[in-house]
């Protein structure tokens, strides 16, 4: 079956496939954590029972999205020890130790605190399970800082030097490892992204909630309500804040990375007097230029450099080898670009309706609301692609090529992998974003029930089993 196949290639989809598994769940996780620590700091601040209901409704869905997120996140890893061993080995003496520190640093704050977070309350008190649902959120936001870190040092590589004998990456200025030119707009741009896509997320299953209560003309939570209030003022602040990220995220990336830019762009050739910013075309990449293109004149130099007559280098200025996928850059980063516009206007809408005091009685708001309730996903899976397809043909940008970094690999036992993958992926997490949905579609209600766990029962240990106890009968001494 896989005779033909180019082993590479199989690797590289392989990756890809478990790596977007994964990012759906973090994406989202990080800005449920942060949601969850201001829901239980609300509750102890006012009293107002509804964002009690409300942690109890979505600490249940934070569990289960971040259990799959672990899982597969595992998984994952285990791809640099065999696909891309000889890319582990050139680059781990660099790259090994901020993972390693997100491990000890990051995710072992919140392991070690989400017990505390999902079953704490009557055990500890409010104080210390404030504590631990503020440590949670701050781990989630740790592991985002090394995780993006090392990926922006494979995208703009400092601090570092090449052994001439080895061929490996050796540290020479650990924070300029850590802070690469790319990772503070990398940074700030993911983590708001993940804010953005919980936001749209608790919108979506609050507009659904409202929609349902409107259709059955019963009163409306004061939960729900609020949920719904809540994602809206998320979007109308984060959605302008995340375009202008992603222009100095851009800018960026045309001064480290230009070649990337230039598929974004659709510029197979120079422009000496001001780029124009094509909105539709078909990349031909055979015969180096866009076809069909419908542009706007000089709009790119202005978005790029600020100034209409700017010159902008093309794809003719790199070698054939050297480009990246142009069509998979190209329609990538327009589809990331539709739906931040998209959230942008949901947003203001949103505004205008609280303004007008019908935010929850706007069955258009709320229909569009629940239509873009995955919009955070598809956005942040298509920006992945574009950064990460857009740094071809190399894993380390500008020095080690991804056809020189993976393992010997036989076609046959990578594709036969991947087939297995893609079945227990489906399978596993398939599942359990079921239950996560089914979760979503009942509404939170009054006296929401806690995470059940054996706080009403006997403490036991492996292999002993309690006696029964007699509800009215002391035991007596020497029994």
């Amino acid at each position: 079956m896989f005779d033909n196949a180019d082993a590479i290639l199989l690797a590289r989809i392989q990756f890809a496939f478990t790596v977007s598994f994964h990012f759906l769940f973090p994406a989202f996780t990080i800005g449920l954590a942060s949601f969850l620590a201001v829901l239980n700091g609300l509750w102890l601040w006012t009293k107002d029972s509804k964002y009690l209901d409300l942690f109890r409704y979505w600490v249940k869905i934070f569990a289960l999205a971040f259990a799959m997120g672990v899982v597969s996140g595992i998984v994952m890893s285990y791809q640099f020890g065999t696909n891309w061993s000889v890319f582990s080995d050139k680059a781990g003496p660099v790259i090994g130790g901020p993972m390693a520190y997100e491990v000890l640093s990051a995710f072992f704050l919140e392991a070690g605190f989400l017990g505390i977070m999902l079953f704490g309350r009557e055990r500890v008190g409010p104080t210390l399970h404030m504590v631990a649902c503020a440590a949670v959120a701050l781990g989630t936001a740790f592991s985002a800082f090394w995780i993006l870190s090392v990926n922006s040092w494979m995208h703009t590589p400092a601090g570092f030097e090449i052994d001439a004998a080895t061929g490996q990456f050796l540290p020479t200025d650990f924070w300029q490892v850590i802070f690469n030119p790319s990772f503070p707009y990398r940074l700030m741009h993911t983590v708001t992204a993940a804010y953005l896509t919980t936001a749209f997320i608790v919108g979506g299953v609050a507009a659904l909630h409202l929609l349902r209560h409107r259709h059955r003309r019963d009163r409306v939570s004061p939960a729900t309500r609020t949920m719904f209030s809540m994602a809206m003022w998320m979007a109308a602040i984060f959605a302008p804040v995340q375009i202008v990220l992603g222009d100095f995220h851009g800018i960026n990336t045309l001064e480290h990375q230009p070649a990337k830019v230039m598929a974004i762009e659709g510029h197979f050739e120079s422009h000496e007097a001001g780029a124009p910013l094509y909105l539709f075309g078909i990349p031909n990449q055979k015969e180096q230029r866009l076809d069909y293109a419908i542009g706007i004149p000089k709009l790119s130099s202005l978005i790029l450099k600020h100034d209409l007559n700017a010159p902008l280098a093309g794809l003719d200025t790199i070698p054939r080898e050297d480009q990246p996928p142009v069509a998979i850059v190209f329609w990538s980063f327009r589809i990331m670009v539709a739906l931040g516009f998209a959230m942008l206007g949901i947003g203001v809408w949103s505004l205008w309706a609280r303004w007008r005091g019908v935010l929850h009685d706007s069955p258009m708001l709320h229909r569009a609301a629940l239509a873009m309730a995955p919009s955070g996903l598809i956005a942040v899976l298509a920006g992945w692609v574009t950064t990460e397809v857009g740094r071809q043909p190399f894993t380390v940008y500008g020095y080690l090529r991804t056809a020189d970094s993976a393992a010997p690999l036989d076609a046959a036992a990578v594709g036969a992998s991947l087939i297995a993958f893609i079945v227990v992926y489906f399978a596993v997490f398939g599942a359990g974003t079921y239950y996560i949905l089914r979760l979503m579609n009942r509404a939170p209600s009054s006296n929401e029930p806690r995470l059940k766990d054996d706080l009403d029962s006997p403490i036991r240990t492996a292999g002993t089993t309690p006696a029964q106890q007699h509800p009215t009968r002391r035991i007596q001494p020497g029994e």
